[in-house]
């Protein structure tokens, strides 16, 4: 009897402990799960995979991470005040400049004046160009701290736990996200140059994309998609304007001058040449001036001063950033644009570059006489930004747009083959140009600590 008894509680004892290693184990994975790693340091950990693998034990990975797109937080989006997208399912297109076998995202609330509730959130990858619906077998559902649903404060952010999933890096991804309270207003990106979607109802794992008959060329609340992958060392960030922003572009052609430079740096890559492993994202805004920021609080369209932080140097596993800036300070202050401050607008960026060990690369500014905005004066002041940003004294690097773009029988014009038309912005063709243009050399190495 007493044998029994003795055995029985050892039994017990032996359950008891194996249950304690099951509980501290769930706990070890749901931390490594849990944690980000946003620093491009190596990542290590489990992945949540979504409804088409939705299963606990997923394969341990290892890489790098690595912005594969970004967008700046533009505004608020007019008419949205009181409701936000309350009810409504908005699966955002988005295209990616690099590859990996795990993906995050980043939602924004900036502009928001209450907390906005993202219920249900997903990832896939487009089962074509100009579609919203989902590559067969891709989707995942997207968690926050290991829980489906994310309340995001007024003014704030919040990055997704990381889902197993192989994104290309010339692709298009989907990311949807479903609200069902109000919250507004709506933070976004106006001239996307993609077409988006939304939905009536939570529609967020939808994939045959029948649903989302509402087209919009707006990016809503996401600001980010990270991927962690072994091919890519690091993020160049693309800041600028509208000729950066790619407003003049094809919509849903990734034509915009930073997409083709990413082709061409892979490419360049992939045929062995010297070029950094990078990708490249575009944090351009359109009508952006270098010191001056828009209206409202938080301003709407802040100046390159007050947001190269948010924009570039909080940017995933960042090495170099190529500024293109400064023509909207002329054309918003005829006649008074003062070309020494716009230089030392553009020397307090690189400074800050330089402060976290990045490469900055300077552009020239491209030519716009027959625009609306032109005047003697504003050419002039062009001219001296050019010539500071030629001598060497504001950047590690330049590349000079204005002559790749400019007429060479009148070169306060842009050529004809290059204009879209309004004497400012390029054409396809003139993208095209910039990126061609671009040393990928210049990319190598880092940043000199001083000037």
């Amino acid at each position: 009897m007493e044998g029994n008894h003795i055995g029985m509680t050892r039994r017990h004892g032996y359950a008891l402990l194996a249950a304690l290693v099951a509980l501290a184990t769930a706990v070890v994975a749901a931390v490594w799960a849990g944690t980000p790693s946003g620093d491009g340091s190596a990542a290590v950990g489990p992945y949540g995979a979504g409804r088409a693998g939705r299963e606990s034990a997923a394969p341990v990975s290892t890489g790098t991470w690595a912005a594969a797109w970004a967008t700046s937080p533009a505004s608020a989006e007019p008419g949205t005040s009181l409701l936000g997208m309350a009810g409504r399912s908005v699966r955002n297109v988005v295209h990616t400049s690099a590859a990996g076998t795990g993906a995050r995202v980043t939602l924004s609330n900036l502009y928001g004046s209450s907390p906005l509730t993202v219920t249900h959130a997903s990832l896939a990858l487009a089962a074509r160009p100009g579609t919203a619906a989902a590559a067969p077998g891709t989707m995942r559902r997207l968690t926050f701290a290991g829980a489906p649903t994310v309340v995001i404060p007024a003014g704030g952010q919040a990055m997704s736990d990381a889902v197993r999933v192989a994104v290309p890096d010339d692709g298009d991804v989907l990311v949807t996200t479903y609200s069902p309270t109000p919250s507004g207003p709506v933070t976004y990106h106006p001239h996307a140059q993609q077409i988006s979607y939304a939905a009536p109802g939570d529609r967020t794992e939808d994939v045959t994309g029948a649903p989302y008959t509402e087209r919009t060329r707006y990016w809503r609340y996401l600001t980010a998609l990270d991927v962690l992958g072994q091919d890519t060392a690091g993020t160049v960030v693309a800041f600028g304007d509208s000729i950066t922003d790619g407003i003049s572009s094809t919509p849903g052609a990734n034509r915009r001058w930073p997409d083709v430079l990413s082709r061409r740096l892979w490419d360049a890559v992939r045929a062995g040449q010297d070029v950094p492993r990078y990708s490249v994202v575009n944090e351009g805004i359109s009508g952006n001036q270098v010191l001056a920021d828009g209206p409202g609080r938080p301003a709407g369209n802040p100046s390159g001063l007050h947001r190269f932080r948010r924009d570039v140097l909080e940017r995933t596993n960042v090495k170099a950033v190529v500024i293109d800036l400064g023509i909207n300070d002329i054309l918003r202050a005829p006649g008074t644009a003062d070309p020494d401050r716009i230089l030392g607008g553009l020397r307090e960026l690189v400074r800050q570059a330089h402060a976290r060990g990045l490469k900055a690369v300077g552009a020239t500014l491209t030519p716009f006489e027959g625009h609306r905005g032109y005047s003697p004066a504003g050419e002039a002041v062009r001219q001296r930004v050019n010539a500071g940003i030629r001598a060497g004294t504001v950047f590690d690097a330049v590349v000079d747009f204005d002559r790749a773009l400019r007429d060479p029988h009148d070169p306060r014009h842009l050529a004809a083959a290059y204009d879209c038309g309004d004497h400012l912005h390029p054409s396809d063709a003139g993208f095209g140009r910039m990126a061609q243009a671009f040393d990928l050399t210049l990319l190598n190495g880092a940043g000199r600590a001083q000037l």
